[in-house]
């Protein structure tokens, strides 16, 4: 007996023989298979139209011969029924040399079997791609997790619900950027290459660009681009969608290439953005559920309703472990507060590290419905001003959903004094191992230098955002093509 590919090649040949081409040019598609069932919703059971169309797409089931083929184009299914009443010779030996994931061509009259299914009346058929692979078995798919991300392909080929999750990532990421044009946001395009990584804290990927000779970064933030737009006047509110870099970890919330929305609104403070925040992200969870602001994600249910709950880094920290770091301004005392806590922190930590780090242990994994953590440490915060009632602090935060960090904004740092001493102290972290630390970057110092009006920013973890709106449990559930450890030769 042989096995499916030989019987794949058998049929390709045979094809040949009878002197059809297996790989065709083109195609007229006049319906696609969701249109067609919207249009015919009404028709009776048995009853036949005079109605001639042309569909396309993947053999998904072949049943009696041929005589019902399952037709699946990137809209829906759709079945056509293909009888030697209908078709000549030429077609009937086709339709018996297909096999499931060939993609065709079908022509033919619209009607509704006796059961009730909507079918076309095969006229003609035409084989538009022989397959050569074997499908994974209709009802079971890939049960492999690795293959499913590995094989992409094959994954949207046999799940409905894959094919579900990366329309609606499109239809969220559509509806954000209309949002914002909306509301007078210019959308604009910064560089991918950067010859400084800057924006974030956050190890970079290096590359070497011959002709210039000279290592180039993948970028891990627009942010300090997207600043140079606002000090240059090109619009008061600007914002980016796109990919950002960084050479991390990976695990079901990281990926190393990621999508990212940032936004920048001159004359703007992080309250102002806070707003928008709220109105944006409710907008979008609105747009996907049916007018509904709770959703449920597993077993929890996350309620969007605004306002949403806001309070200070340090003030959650209270609140769960009785320790007040605002009280422990000396990095000593604070570290050996979080000591007795049982936290992992370091004697090299200054204050805001050490914070920072109690924060993420006792408190993020209690943050399930949209939360605003305000008002972030001065030390963890280069680019951010200083707060207005606290130099310890900053005006910056990060909006938590689900216990993930979500959302970043600023009311950004437009003081060239300020910076450069910001900038200096990264670099001195640099200096002393700290590869995530911020490098100097004197040419956006002298672009805020010749003057960056007060400026509020955000940035939106696009994926992360999608897995809570799609109820994905895996970062690499929404990104098409996520990045894998490769598979060893003969792997």
């Amino acid at each position: 007996m042989s096995n499916p590919q030989e019987s794949r090649m058998n049929n390709y040949n045979e094809l040949l023989s009878m002197g059809i081409n297996p790989y065709p040019y083109e195609y007229k598609v006049s319906d696609h298979a969701e249109k067609l069932q919207r249009k015919y919703e009404k028709l009776e059971n048995g009853e036949v139209t005079e109605d001639t169309v042309s569909v396309a797409g993947r053999v998904m089931a072949y049943r009696n011969n041929g005589m019902f083929i399952d037709l699946r184009d990137h809209t829906g299914n759709i079945q056509i029924f293909s009888h030697k009443d209908n078709l000549n010779e030429t077609f009937l030996n086709i339709i018996k040399l297909l096999d499931i994931g060939d993609i065709i061509g079908v022509s033919g009259i619209v009607r509704r079997t006796p059961r009730g299914e909507l079918s076309i009346n095969a006229g003609e058929i035409t084989l538009l791609c022989k397959s050569m692979q074997t499908l994974p078995e209709k009802y079971h798919g890939l049960t492999d997790i690795e293959a499913r991300y590995r094989k992409r392909y094959v994954d949207l080929i046999m799940s409905d619900e894959s094919r579900a999750v990366f329309a609606k990532r499109s239809a969220i990421i559509s509806h954000v950027r209309q949002f914002l044009t909306d509301r007078g946001f210019l959308d604009v395009e910064t560089p991918m290459l950067h010859p400084i990584p800057g924006g974030a804290s956050a190890k970079p990927f290096v590359t070497h660009h011959n002709a210039l000779d000279t290592d180039l970064f993948l970028r891990i933030a627009p942010e300090l681009y997207l600043k140079r737009l606002i000090v240059g006047g090109l619009s008061d509110k600007v914002f980016e969608i796109g990919r950002n870099f960084r050479n991390e970890g990976i695990s079901t919330r990281h990926n190393p290439e990621f999508t990212m929305m940032e936004l920048y609104q001159a004359y703007a403070d992080y309250n102002d953005i806070l707003d928008l925040t709220e109105e944006l992200i409710v907008s979008a969870v609105k747009y996907v559920n049916n007018g509904s602001t709770v959703i449920t994600y597993g077993d929890k249910e996350i309620d969007f309703t605004r306002p949403w709950r806001k309070a200070s880094m340090t003030e959650l920290v209270r609140l769960e472990t009785g320790v007040d770091f605002l009280g422990l301004e000396d990095p000593k005392e604070a570290f050996r507060a979080a000591k007795k806590l049982g936290v992992d922190v370091t004697e090299s930590m200054n204050w805001g590290q050490i914070v920072e780090i109690v924060f993420e242990e006792k408190v993020e994994d209690k943050l399930i419905n949209p939360t605003h953590v305000m008002d972030m440490p001065r030390d963890i915060s280069p680019l951010a001003k200083v707060h207005r009632d606290n130099p310890l602090l900053t005006e910056r935060f990060e909006t938590f959903i689900n216990t993930w960090e979500v959302a970043n904004a600023f009311s950004e740092l437009n003081d060239p004094f300020d910076q450069r001493q910001r900038f200096e102290k990264q670099a001195a972290l640099r200096d002393s191992g700290d590869e995530e630390a911020q490098v100097f970057d004197a040419d956006f110092l002298e672009a805020i230098e010749y003057g960056m009006p007060p400026t509020g920013g955000l940035g939106i973890g696009i994926d992360r955002l999608i897995m809570i709106l799609t109820g994905s449990q895996s970062i690499r559930d929404v990104i098409a093509f996520p990045t894998l450890k490769p598979v060893p030769p003969g792997g």
